[in-house]
């Protein structure tokens, strides 16, 4: 399947929660009635009160300047403005320097082990030799689900016992990196800080220790949410933003979840681009984000 498919699919279950309603209002009457449905059915598919209130109001100015009057205009109309409001910054890794490094933040549970893993298949396929840093070493088997996927993907792991300094890990991959003439690091980072101060100070060792072994590289820190938890990934979101300099998302899970309207809230109210999307559980199920073919999806 191409992109848009597997978003279609990968959105089922929001479509079953959002399609029934959508396909009702657009054979309705272009009124301050439709509006408001229009209102409830984007707030219950979770696309928050604020980014759902921007949306609609950009709707009624367009269908005025435009003078739509016929409902599958409004909905192409719609549907441009969701894009719009998806394209946030660039969408593609910056990966132009070798080694570049890519480091994963996350709470526990949201698949950030299995996101390391498919990207890794993913950059392997298009020819990048890929080395993987375990540098979660604060949780129980951390380092040994990685490997797991090293395997899987077949890309080399850096990794230490449980309890090591996670920036000698971070040190330990980048040697290997420089010596292998690896193109990309990517790198596990723990879940299970206790605070905002906790999680900039290890991701600060961190930084350091890739610019003093990496200087000039192409960096991303790619922040890796759960679809399925909608605006609670929202404030985790914020939270790991002001904490750690996000420069994109992964959300995982969307295919389990009934609320994809979360993808716009996210992209509208941190004004960080989504990169990739999670819409199954097959190594190939980690797709590049885009727009456009998102909000046709949904729509």
């Amino acid at each position: 399947m191409g992109f848009f498919e597997k978003i279609k699919a990968g959105l089922t279950r929001t479509r079953e929660n959002l399609g029934h309603s959508f396909d009702s209002l657009f054979a309705g009457e272009l009124d301050d009635d439709f509006y408001d449905e229009l209102e409830e059915t984007l707030i219950l598919g979770d696309m928050g009160v604020e980014t759902t209130l921007k949306a609609v109001e950009a709707l009624r100015c367009r269908v005025k300047a435009e003078k739509i009057k016929e409902m599958g205009a409004a909905r192409a109309c719609l549907r441009q403005i969701l894009t719009e409001m998806l394209q946030v910054g660039e969408a593609s890794l910056k990966l132009d320097t070798a080694p570049s490094v890519v480091l994963f933040i996350g709470v526990n549970g949201v698949g950030k082990t299995t996101t390391i893993g498919k990207l890794s298949a993913r950059l392997k396929g298009k020819g990048k030799r890929v080395l993987m840093a375990a540098a979660d070493t604060f949780r129980a088997a951390a380092a040994d689900q990685l490997e797991v996927w090293s395997v899987r993907s077949g890309v080399d792991i850096v990794r230490q016992h449980e309890g090591a300094d996670p920036a000698a890990v971070v040190f330990d991959a980048l040697t290997a990196a420089k010596a292998r003439k690896t193109d990309v690091v990517l790198i596990d980072t723990a879940g299970r800080l206790h605070n905002k101060q906790n999680l900039m100070n290890e991701l600060n060792k961190i930084s350091r220790v890739v610019d003093r072994e990496a200087p000039g590289c192409a960096r991303e820190t790619l922040l890796v949410l759960d679809a399925t938890t909608g605006q609670n990934g929202l404030i985790q979101a914020k939270q790991f933003k002001e904490a750690a300099g996000v420069t994109g998302i992964v959300l995982t899970k969307l295919d389990g979840s009934a609320k994809g309207g979360i993808v716009i809230a996210i992209a509208q109210e941190l004004q960080v681009p989504v990169k990739y999307i999670g819409v199954g559980e097959g190594i190939d199920d980690l797709m590049p984000f885009e727009a456009e073919a998102f909000a046709e999806a949904l729509l």
